[in-house]
């Protein structure tokens, strides 16, 4: 299984931040299945790659550790898929994501880091 994991600390008002993160996973063609408000879970919409390709992303709002300004977002992005090589689906699809939570213009990026 693929599995890949970063954080970002974003400096944006909370009750702004998980409209934000929702706007950012739609944009990646991911359907929202599981919204409690500081835990989203979203998975890959089927028909552009195999089934265990598809890849299921959980981003957690970290609300108990937030600032006034500044809330850290937790990101796990994994699939079915074994990742032989380094540059797979699963990877490209973290990428993605992780590229537009960094280049948000809705928010500050305070720090972040991907593995």
């Amino acid at each position: 299984m693929a599995r890949y994991t970063g954080f970002f600390i974003v400096a944006v008002p909370i009750e702004r931040l998980r409209q934000l993160v929702i706007e950012i996973l739609q944009s990646c063609n991911l359907d929202i299945i599981y919204d409690s408000g500081d835990y989203l879970m979203a998975r890959e919409l089927p028909g552009m790659v195999p089934l265990p390709k598809l890849v299921t992303v959980e981003v957690l709002i970290e609300k108990s550790s937030a600032s006034q300004l500044q809330i850290r977002i937790d990101l796990v992005i994994k699939n079915e898929e074994l990742p032989l090589q380094t540059h797979n689906h699963c990877r490209q699809m973290f990428e993605v994501v992780s590229e537009l939570i960094i280049t948000n213009r809705q928010w500050q990026l305070v720090e972040s880091m991907g593995i």
